[in-house]
């Protein structure tokens, strides 16, 4: 059964989407984001800028071919129906993902916006009224 993760009280959804797909990339877990449009694009170009030090790989569904979607260990997509693996799936969207069942570990990110934390109840309901076990985790303040 798919572990459910809600990480609460990100500061800044982008910023804290960055640190958690950079700590999971030097795991080596391969990560599939869902998000909509134009947090998506904002995401794409914040993960080619986001550490000078280093590149989190990554590319986007539907723009990229089937090789590179396989190799990308961090996949962005606006639905899972593209997903090339399903280890971990991150949920910045406001619905419960279709398909997030069968990912090993979904992280819904969730941000102190009153809406955001609105919807994000309800897909806690729809978890848990489903058997799912939910860990929550209140996001610490960090910088890149």
């Amino acid at each position: 059964m798919t572990s459910v993760e809600f990480h609460f009280n990100a500061a800044d959804k982008l910023n804290y989407t960055c640190r958690l797909l950079r700590k999971a990339n030097a795991k080596g877990s391969n990560v599939v984001v869902i998000a909509q449009q134009p947090l998506l694009s904002e995401l794409d170009a914040a993960l080619w800028s986001f550490d000078t030090l280093s590149f989190l790989p990554h590319c986007v569904a539907g723009g990229a071919a089937d090789n590179v979607l396989t190799a990308s260990p961090i996949v962005i997509a606006d639905s899972t129906r593209l997903a090339p693996h399903a280890d971990v799936l991150v949920n910045l969207s406001n619905t419960v993902p279709a398909g997030f069942e069968r990912f090993e570990r979904l992280i819904e990110v969730v941000s102190q916006d009153q809406q955001d934390r609105l919807v994000a109840r309800q897909r806690w309901k729809h978890y848990a009224d489903r058997g799912y076990s939910i860990d929550r985790k209140e996001v610490e303040s960090k910088s890149a």
